[in-house]
């Protein structure tokens, strides 16, 4: 019997991820130069990651 699609591992997913965790969209905005020190981490602006 052979297993169904959706439950194989997770290193098969390889999908583009468009939503960004917290840390990653400061680093992100960190490398673009839009990050001020001593910002608030909460509400920052939407970021789109680099392609």
């Amino acid at each position: 019997m052979s297993q169904h699609r959706s439950l194989r591992g997770a290193s098969t997913i390889v999908a583009k991820r468009n939503v960004l965790k917290r840390f990653e969209r400061v680093e992100l905005l960190k490398k673009r130069g839009q990050w001020k020190e001593g910002r608030k981490v909460i509400g920052l602006p939407k970021t789109k990651p680099d392609a």
